[in-house]
């Protein structure tokens, strides 16, 4: 992937967890064109299918954190990677939704 490139996070929360950076700078993955997002994307799948090769975790959490207010601390663009194993939290269910903690557990609200 010539426009794009697969790294290990340099303070990783799971064991293989990865970064998929563009080489050209941008703040943002959407200031990329179409075409250059999709390489990130394939490239991400890329990685995703050599962690489950080489780790097997369970599950995985690929994400962006775009912009200062939700939780960007590199100016550079990129793409989170992250492994997810069996027991790595008491309760996974909502994922990504416990950023905002208090409206993570939408199921308890079914009740």
């Amino acid at each position: 992937m010539g426009g794009a490139l697969a790294v290990p996070d340099s303070f990783p929360v799971a064991e293989g967890h990865s970064l998929v950076v563009p080489r050209g700078h941008v703040a943002s993955i959407h200031d990329l064109s179409g075409d250059q997002q999709g390489e990130l994307w394939r490239l991400v799948g890329m990685v995703r299918e050599h962690l489950l090769e080489k780790l097997s975790p369970a599950g995985f959490t690929i994400g962006v954190n775009d912009g200062v207010a939700a939780g960007q601390t590199v100016d550079h663009g990129h793409i989170h990677v992250i492994p997810r194993f069996e027991g790595d939290v008491p309760d996974p269910r909502g994922g990504i939704r416990w950023v905002l903690p208090e409206k993570a557990a939408y199921w308890e609200e079914e009740k």
